[in-house]
């Protein structure tokens, strides 16, 4: 299960709510965390989070059972390791 951490923060709120919106995807809280998973690829769009570019470039705190193949202006997109 390819596993996306984003700190829960009021900056990374609106990312995890486009997350939440994503075919196979949840979302659960773990600590201060916020915990994306799938068990297939994760794809977000940046444009439909709203987040400007220094919140998308640190949105994400940590990986699980997966590694980021694309995180560029459009999109954050995880692959199998």
């Amino acid at each position: 299960m390819a596993r996306v951490f984003m700190l829960d923060v009021p900056e990374n709120t609106p990312i995890v709510a486009v997350a939440r919106e994503l075919p196979g995807v949840s979302v659960a809280e773990l600590g201060p965390y916020f915990v994306v998973e799938s068990e297939g690829h994760i794809v977000i769009d940046r444009r439909a989070t709203g987040a400007r570019h220094a919140v998308w470039y640190s949105c994400v705190a940590g990986l699980g059972d997966c590694r980021i193949v694309q995180w560029d202006k459009d999109a954050l997109r995880t692959g199998t390791r």
